[in-house]
């Protein structure tokens, strides 16, 4: 026996509509009653076209799997040390935060200065060379620039500061520092 659809148009009597017609909630429930035999009559056809296909399993072991998110690795450091010190601590800011208005907040988050004096790790003439160098790569586009935590702290969003902080490292590269 087919399988009949009920109409999904109220009946008419003429070119008036008759007072007798379902309600709204009526007409939905008749729609979804109607779209759930579609659904089921297509399950079923698609069960009958893919019966044939054979499914063996796959071996998870051949399956090569990758992390959701990247993982930021550093990169090839510089071989000059300031260079390097710059380097790492742009990739400090990249992994563990950038903030304004402090030198290390509670979770990690640190400055330009807060990034080079930790990466600096306690060297204070290797920690004043990049400072130095990162400075004059600030005054190369912001020659209005006072002090680095000043030009820090300027911004409400690391995308600048980072980039002064790549191009320092690429500065100090240059001049072999």
């Amino acid at each position: 026996m087919p399988l009949t659809h009920a109409p999904l148009h109220p009946a008419t009597t003429g070119n008036r509509v008759s007072s007798s017609e379902l309600s709204l909630e009526a007409r939905l429930a008749a729609i979804d009653a109607a779209m759930t035999i579609r659904l089921e009559e297509a399950a079923v056809a698609h069960e009958v076209r893919t019966a044939h296909i054979s499914t063996d399993p796959i071996d998870l072991g051949n399956v090569l799997t990758v992390p959701l998110t990247p993982t930021l690795q550093p990169p090839t450091p510089y071989p000059t040390p300031v260079a390097a010190l710059l380097q790492r601590a742009h990739h400090r800011l990249l992994t563990g935060g950038w903030c304004a208005g402090a030198l290390v907040e509670e979770d990690g988050a640190r400055c330009l200065y807060g990034a080079i004096r930790t990466e600096a790790r306690g060297d204070r003439s290797l920690e004043g060379q990049g400072l130095q160098v990162l400075m004059d790569a600030i005054r190369r586009k912001f020659s209005d620039a006072d002090s680095v935590p000043s030009f820090n702290d300027s911004f409400a969003s690391s995308r600048i500061p980072l980039r002064m902080l790549d191009q320092a490292a690429g500065l100090a590269g240059t001049r072999g520092l």
